[in-house]
């Protein structure tokens, strides 16, 4: 081999090592902007996946797609009125806890729809909700599976409470303010 047969080798080798060196730096930075983005939805993610590049594809899919949705803010009046809709499903909560589970699912699924969320099935729904949302997608994961039980009467008083919780986090966040409580009348 000749001097710069040698010497051309080594640069290809040194050219290779930095290219590999900069696609780990870029995978490693995708990785933590979307860590960092999704929060623990990005576990979530990457565990059903199966593996960290297919959860991370899922993820990035999931964002352009909502990045194509036209989502909207509520309006003061439509703010008011579910928030007034949303006091009435807590007060029916003490004579009928599931019946206020399925109210709240029903007014958070409402007001996805009235944002501009597509009205697919709730896993969509769901992924839909965390590009935007991730923190409380966990909300609307519990809160649902919740509902889903008390429909089969596998709930507790105390898991349709827990539920309620969940789906006014998630409510409150979407409706872009916290729901008015009833003033309380002193003499």
């Amino acid at each position: 081999m000749t001097n710069s047969q040698m010497t051309a080798a080594v640069v290809a080798g040194v050219v290779l090592l930095v290219v590999l060196a900069i696609a780990i730096a870029l995978r490693r930075r995708r990785t933590r902007v979307l860590a960092d983005k999704f929060g623990p939805e990005y576990g979530r993610t990457v565990e059903a996946a199966g593996k960290r590049s297919k959860a991370e594809a899922e993820l990035e899919a999931r964002t352009k797609r909502v990045e194509q949705l036209h989502i909207r803010d509520l309006g003061a009046s439509e703010r008011d009125r579910y928030s007034e809709l949303w006091r009435v499903a807590q007060q029916h909560f003490v004579d009928n806890p599931a019946m206020a589970v399925a109210e709240a699912d029903q007014l958070v699924t409402e007001v996805m729809r009235m944002r501009g969320y597509p009205m697919a099935d709730f896993e969509q729904r769901a992924a839909d909700i965390s590009v935007s949302h991730p923190h409380l997608v966990t909300h609307y994961r519990a809160g649902h599976a919740i509902a889903l039980n008390s429909a089969g009467l596998k709930a507790s008083t105390e898991d349709l409470r827990q539920a309620m919780v969940h789906y006014r986090a998630l409510f409150e966040e979407l409706l872009g303010a916290p729901v008015k409580e009833p003033e309380l009348i002193t003499h």
